[in-house]
């Protein structure tokens, strides 16, 4: 929209809000009780599903992007790449005029990605203007805050969060990420990624929490809770969405969308575990995966979605495609004959919306008249997706106030949540002799590489920002750096591809004059320049070495003799068994978000202790896939020939600049029946000389067992403060439940006999202390 036109839009938005007001009580005297606010919420559903016709109930499953999408995509694709993209959408031979006139009609219920809210109220102002009134629900991918929205408050993206092992500082950005896409015109978001990155290959690790059930699952929840508003779930915040439904993460090559292969033993004890803990959480959408699950597409699957999800899960809510997938059935999977057969296919396998496009509505529509699918099954759709826009209020208030969206967005209470989770997500792998913090009084220090100075650090799913509103590396740097310290930066561009040996030269040269180095590289997660991603969705790797010749310029600069310290932007783990083994100081970042230069300049500088763990295992090459910790006993039975065998970095692992002890492990008693309890006691303390925060780790291993159990299984774990010399004991409850597998008949089973317990700093055998008890 120009500037004319938008004032106009804003003039005639507070006209119609007004008369849409009038329009309700007008209807309420009429006896229309779904305009009744009063009224509960099934009972308006029931009164509005009561007067609309089939066409109307289908038009609720129908998804579509947003106008200004629309017109962005038709500049940037052809026909045939809008077939391969999974970002941009547009509709050939479908005008943006023509999906305004159908949003008119009540022919759409949903939109995905419209970024502006002048856009938004003037969608739901025209689905104010159908026959019922009905507004929009509008999602969006605000996967770590809604950074695809300009100006918006970008967090660390998940596997940052995971790292800070700080489940209530996920709710509370959650919130805060709520309160952003509400004030910016969305209603839902498509998060939590509940997916267990178990392939260091695939490009989404980054979007996950990580490769152990547990910690995804406890992740998943705070984030559930903190987007839906768990206190009332009959007044939502904004929708969540645990996605994708399953097992994309482990396909059979590391690619996203690839098949995936898996018995359901590894199903149903790895990946479905956190789906259970979002449903039992309240999570009212899921989305379902591109992949193919044992031969059965997931947009396709009966037995996923109806029978584990909503039988046996008891999940209420409702199931939304991803991005064209139900066409992918036809011209991908190959398991229909066209796109009316694929309509059919997923609508029958308990699909209850599209995204996105035409070819939906008019298909169902006919199938439902021809007998093929029932219409009491498009009322169960319409059902779920109703009650969401009533508990989302979008009835009473589907618009939203520009001075609210510069308010909440980026405000300051934001910016310091942000930061706080960027401090906690910084994994420092290794400091030899000390080097960090560093002395910066009156020193030189050097700053380099493809990510020291870009928005690399704020991730996949996100819009460039304004750059007032990131801090990089070097500006972090700069800005806690004591007045004294010379700060010496060469610009080898963002691009690691472009990378050169004249860079790695005119690099080892200042190096030699400085006191310190600090060499940012990793990976590329930018959306905005989709080509030049090496890291993200749909940006698997055949390798995990780092791009290009950032590992030669991390050498050239150490072979000077200059301290060198490595800082890794990246989304995904990266082999740097080189630089682990050589360089002094290895600082794992993710991609912490607009706050993450800063956050890393007071860790460099010592003004934070770095408290992150690492949610994965860092593997040594791309060969050692599955570098997992809760392996299986024979993982290991035969070693590599040509490199050691197991991971670079353990999972759960990550250093302080103090140091804890752990001792006088204890146990209440020494066996536990049924009903009981188990109280687990340790000791931690800080010997170090500075105060800290260490995460505290408790696993367990079934000694016995009539299947093959993990080497250890997190169980728990616990974020504690320590002042230097301080000591605290910490306490774990263990019940029998903890100990429950599924059995050679793949029903649950709890078996008596010896257990292991152990309690550490991280999931290495040398970190643990062990105590063994009896099941009886």
């Amino acid at each position: 929209m120009n500037i004319a036109v938008r004032l106009a839009f804003f003039m005639l938005a507070g006209v119609l809000l007004a008369s849409c007001q009038q329009k309700t009580v007008s209807q309420n005297e009429a006896g229309l009780d779904y305009k009744d606010a009063s009224l509960d919420v099934e009972q308006r559903v029931q009164d509005l599903l009561s007067r609309m016709t089939l066409e109307e109930k289908v038009a609720q499953m129908c998804q579509f992007v947003g106008l200004e999408h629309m017109r962005q995509a038709e500049k940037n694709l052809t026909k045939d790449e809008l077939a391969q993209s999974d970002a941009q959408g547009f509709y050939p031979g479908l005008h943006s005029s023509d999906v305004e006139k159908m949003v008119d009609e009540g022919k759409i219920g949903s939109f995905l990605h419209v970024l502006d809210i002048e856009e938004a109220n003037y969608l739901q102002k025209l689905a104010a203007q159908s026959r019922l009134g009905i507004p929009l629900l509008i999602g969006i991918d605000a996967i770590h805050g809604t950074a695809l929205v300009n100006g918006a408050t970008v967090y660390p993206t998940p596997i940052g969060l995971a790292s800070t092992w700080d489940t209530t500082l996920v709710k509370r950005l959650s919130v805060e990420t709520a309160r952003e896409v509400r004030a910016a015109g969305s209603t839902w978001t498509f998060t939590p990624n509940v997916d267990v990155a178990r392939d260091a290959r695939w490009g989404r690790v980054g979007e996950t929490f990580g490769e152990d059930p547990f910690l995804v699952s406890k992740m998943g929840v705070a984030m559930i809770q903190g987007l839906q508003n768990s206190n009332d779930p009959e007044k939502m915040n904004v929708l969540a969405c645990a996605k994708h439904l399953i097992a994309g993460s482990q396909s059979v090559n590391g690619l996203n969308g690839a098949p995936t292969d898996l018995s359901e033993r590894t199903i149903r004890e790895v990946f479905l575990p956190p789906y259970k803990a979002a449903v039992d959480a309240g999570v009212f959408s899921v989305m379902t995966a591109h992949n193919e699950l044992n031969g059965i597409p997931c947009h396709a699957d009966k037995w996923m979605m109806e029978e584990v999800m909503r039988k046996e899960l008891g999940f209420e809510g409702f199931v939304v495609s991803d991005w064209m997938d139900i066409e992918r059935l036809h011209t991908r999977h190959l398991v229909a004959e066209n796109q009316k057969e694929a309509c059919y296919q997923t609508v029958m396998a308990g699909m209850d919306m599209h995204m996105h496009g035409p070819g939906f509505l008019e298909n169902v529509v006919e199938l439902v008249k021809e007998g093929r699918i029932p219409e009491s099954r498009i009322e169960e759709s319409a059902r779920r997706i109703l009650t969401a826009k009533f508990k989302l209020g979008l009835f009473e208030n589907p618009f939203v106030d520009p001075e609210v969206k510069e308010k909440v967005l980026f405000n300051a209470n934001h910016q310091n949540t942000s930061l706080e989770a960027a401090r906690k997500s910084l994994v420092l792998l290794k400091n030899e002799k000390e080097l960090l913090p560093l002395k910066g009084q009156g020193k030189r220090i050097f700053v380099t590489g493809s990510n020291a100075n870009n928005q690399t650090v704020l991730g996949d799913w996100s819009h460039q920002q304004p750059d007032e509103n990131v801090t990089t590396i070097l500006e972090g740097i700069k800005e806690v750096a004591p007045v004294n310290c010379n700060i010496d930066f060469l610009d080898v561009g963002i691009n690691p591809r472009n990378l050169t040996e004249q860079h790695i030269k005119q690099a080892a040269d200042k190096a030699e004059k400085a006191d310190y180095a600090v060499v940012v590289v990793g990976s590329n997660s930018f959306r905005w320049d989709w080509n030049e991603k090496t890291a993200g969705e749909n940006s698997a790797r055949s390798s995990l070495e780092l791009f290009g010749l950032q590992r030669e310029l991390v050498k050239a600069i150490y072979n000077t003799g200059t301290p060198t310290i490595v800082v890794l932007i990246n989304g995904r783990p990266l082999a740097i068994d080189w630089i682990a083994e050589n360089v002094p100081s290895v600082v794992e970042a993710w991609e912490p978000g607009s706050m993450g230069g800063l956050a890393m300049g007071e860790l460099l500088f010592g003004q934070i202790n770095p408290s992150a763990k690492l949610p994965v295992s860092i593997p040594r090459t791309v060969g050692q896939q599955l570098s997992i910790y809760n392996h299986k006993p024979t993982h290991y039975f035969h070693k590599y020939v040509d490199d050691e065998t197991g991971p670079l970095f353990h999972f759960g692992y990550g250093l302080s600049y103090t140091k804890f002890n752990y001792e006088s492990i204890q146990l209440s008693q020494p066996s536990l029946r049924a009903g009981e309890k188990l109280k687990v006691k340790v000791v931690v303390s800080n010997v170090g000389d500075r105060d800290g925060d260490e995460v505290v780790q408790l696993y367990l291993k079934d000694k016995y067992a009539s299947v093959t159990r993990p080497v250890k299984e997190l169980k728990a774990f616990r974020r504690i403060a320590l002042k230097r010399g301080e000591s605290r004991q910490v306490t774990f409850t263990i019940t029998p439940e903890m100990m429950k597998f599924l059995g050679p008949d793949m029903t649950p089973v709890v078996e008596k006999g010896e257990f292991l317990v152990m309690v550490g700093s991280s999931s290495r055998d040398k970190d643990l202390l062990t105590i063994p008890f009896i099941l009886k």
